[in-house]
């Protein structure tokens, strides 16, 4: 990994108006959207294709409106583990990312094991979990911080690490301390790639919220839109099931959003990623 995090323009800034964001951000791919839901009706109807093989997104969105009483209770369970893990995540990343800032050693000591956490599957170690945590919503919990934890730690920590040297030495040349280097030069230097890790580790939250919920299979009051997919699926109730996974992804792309409206707003004054230049 290396370079700074580049950021989505979705608001407008001085070199640029809704209007033109308008046409050549939100518009193209809000067509290509409505073109591809299209053909894929005319597609089912013209083949004649049963719904339980696949639905269309006319049937799919009737079935939104319809199951909604159920969808709806899922869908905030779902959302408020995504966003406690995504708080553990950020807390624990900033904090481990920082203690590695103090100290090399401590970084090689424990940065190998956050690696470990990252590349083992969380579908395989998320059994055990809901094993050995008797309580399944603290199991989600910790199964999609899991997930969501090494972006944010190794951002901020190779933004930690990337300051400019020469601004190192002017800080100390005029005799700064070393917290002063920290709060003043280092700590805003890693923002931009600490923001970077945040949008990553949004999705990285939701989708390991919703891998554990399919491993943990639970149901009743407190079951995650995961659940609701599975127990379509065994009923054979298809529009129901893509209505399901249409909820998560419109969350996923809630929370990018909202993650990237965040960045631009601290970073549109002061650093080049969110000060797009025209040509």
């Amino acid at each position: 990994m290396s370079g700074e995090p580049e950021t989505m323009e979705l608001v407008p800034t001085p070199q640029t108006s809704w209007p033109s964001l308008l046409l050549t951000r939100i518009l193209p791919p809000l067509l290509f959207g409505i073109l591809v839901l299209l053909l894929w009706e005319v597609a089912v109807r013209v083949n004649d294709i049963p719904f339980y093989i696949l639905p269309g997104p006319t049937l799919v969105g009737q079935t939104l409106v319809k199951d909604w009483g159920s969808l709806y209770p899922s869908l905030l369970v779902t959302v408020a583990i995504t966003l406690s893990a995504l708080t553990a995540a950020t807390i624990a990343g900033v904090a481990l990312a920082v203690l590695f800032a103090q100290s090399k050693w401590i970084e090689n000591c424990l940065f190998p094991y956050a690696v470990i956490l990252q590349v083992t599957p969380i579908v395989a170690i998320a059994p055990l979990i809901i094993i050995w945590v008797q309580d399944i919503r603290l199991a989600l919990l910790i199964c999609a911080w899991i997930v969501a934890f090494f972006p944010i730690v190794s951002n901020t920590t190779l933004g930690l690490n990337s300051t400019d040297h020469n601004l190192l030495s002017l800080m100390q040349l005029y005799g700064a301390s070393r917290r002063q280097i920290f709060w003043n030069v280092r700590l805003p230097s890693a923002l931009p790639y600490f923001l970077g890790g945040l949008r990553i580790s949004g999705g990285l939250a939701l989708i390991g919220a919703v891998v554990a919920e399919f491993v943990a299979g639970t149901g009743g009051v407190s079951s995650g839109l995961a659940f609701r997919i599975l127990e379509s699926s065994y009923t054979l109730q298809i529009p129901r099931m893509f209505a399901a996974l249409i909820l998560i992804t419109a969350t996923g792309i809630l929370i990018f959003l909202i993650l990237t409206f965040f960045t631009h707003l601290i970073l549109r004054r002061w650093h080049e990623s969110a000060m797009r230049r025209e040509g």
